[in-house]
């Protein structure tokens, strides 16, 4: 079973960056490999969304497409990604989000899966363990877009 972790500290709240992973329509336009994301359902309750979403995912020729239960808990700062179905035997993911100061979070990404497959985990692992590697760049660029760039606002206010 491959298994990635990371904490990475970006110059944008808790918040903001929470608001940002929470937003996974958005994820095509900047994630790598994350070709379609297509949210099937979304329920709130007791201030926690739950959406299930399917996302396709392609390198080369290779396409797959899978689908995650998505539990964004706000209040916690964390968003809990459990697998439903696609191509992998196993899929849990986390994602926690703490302040570490005003304007700056720790962001804490940690993902664990097997493929179904031996052969697609042979052609796409390696990708997938890239793709993993990067998204946590991938989000803090985002939010460097979005609300702009955290490390020069900070350097320029101190």
């Amino acid at each position: 079973m491959a298994h990635f972790q990371t904490t990475r500290r970006v110059h944008h709240s808790a918040d903001e960056m929470f608001a940002l992973v929470a937003d996974v329509e958005k994820y095509p336009e900047f994630l790598p490999l994350c070709q379609q994301l297509n949210v099937r359902s979304r329920r709130e309750r007791d201030g926690k969304t739950l959406l299930v979403a399917d996302m396709t995912v392609a390198y080369k020729m290779v396409r797959e497409t899978f689908s995650t239960q998505v539990l964004l808990k706000p209040d916690e700062r964390r968003i809990d990604v459990k697998y439903v179905e696609g191509p992998f035997r196993y899929l849990d993911n986390r994602w926690d989000f703490v302040p570490v100061g005003e304007g700056a979070c720790d962001v804490k990404f940690d993902i664990e899966y097997e493929f179904k497959s031996r052969t697609l985990g042979l052609l796409m692992g390696s990708m997938f363990d890239y793709a993993f590697r990067r998204f946590a760049e991938a989000f803090e660029a985002r939010a460097d877009v979005i609300y702009g760039d955290g490390a020069r606002s900070a350097q320029n206010a101190g």
